[in-house]
């Protein structure tokens, strides 16, 4: 992807959440390679970002680190207001903080667990876009948010709750595709499928992860540099000015929707 230039991304401000580890990590290093100033979000994980940023300004590009819990919106909306702040504007955000925080079936489901699942991939969601619409109609722009695989079908055993949470992410990127074009912002989404990131690691086993392989025509598991184009897609006017409210599948061909 270093190779791929995409004249309209150079000099845009773009937020991306959850940018320390995985598709959010390969996302802010492809969209700094592109000339793109990078507010690069992160919570827990301080050394993975750092690291990250530093190798961004080592390569002679530009970055703000901006730390935020994803489940509070006050902070979410401030990390925001920083990254537009740090660089006098904000051209894109792309919600990418999500996760499974556990495997739980259905009927183990706490209210805790529900409401933990859906205000890391749902609010966040909600509470980064607000704040970042009123830069985003200054000029224009686009929103892209990170849905899954397991919004379309239920998710794995014990990830019904993500996969929820994210089938809620798709509808909001329907609705507010309507509601936000009239001012020139474009949103759109990504749905990836099973990529070997940080997430993998955490909340699948190998067995459970050769499972779904034997599912993706493609014959392997897909990684987080498979899904930087569908991005760089959405981001460029140039490119997909006239695509709105869809969702890419990334997904190696385990689902064709």
């Amino acid at each position: 992807m270093s190779d791929l230039v995409i004249p309209d991304l150079a000099g845009k401000a773009v937020l991306i959440t959850g940018a320390s580890t995985g598709i959010g990590a390969a996302l802010a290093a492809a969209f700094a390679a592109q000339g793109a100033s990078v507010g690069l979000h992160y919570h827990a994980s301080v050394e993975a970002a750092e690291a990250l940023a530093k190798a961004i300004a080592d390569a002679g590009g530009t970055v703000k680190l901006v730390r935020a819990d994803a489940t509070r919106p006050a902070e979410l909306r401030r990390a925001v207001e920083d990254t537009a702040a740090a660089f006098g504007r904000l051209d894109g955000l792309i919600n990418n903080a999500g996760g499974m925080v556990a495997r739980v079936r259905y009927e183990d489901m706490t209210d805790a667990h529900y409401d933990a699942v859906m205000d890391l991939n749902g609010r966040s969601v909600l509470a980064a876009s607000q704040a970042a619409i009123p830069h985003l109609k200054k000029r224009g722009g686009f929103i892209i948010n990170t849905t899954s695989i397991a919004a379309r079908n239920g998710g794995s055993n014990g990830a019904g709750v993500y996969g929820s949470s994210k089938a809620f992410v798709a509808t909001v990127t329907r609705g507010m595709a309507k509601e936000l074009i009239p001012f020139g912002i474009r949103v759109n989404a990504v749905a990836p499928g099973v990529i070997t990131t940080p997430f993998h690691e955490r909340y699948s086993t190998e067995a459970q992860l050769q499972a779904q392989l034997a599912n993706i025509p493609q014959g392997r598991l897909g990684v987080a540099e498979d899904c930087v184009g569908a991005y760089l897609f959405l981001a460029s006017e140039k490119l997909s000015g006239y695509v709105i409210g869809q969702t890419i599948e990334v997904n190696g061909g385990m689902m064709m929707p």
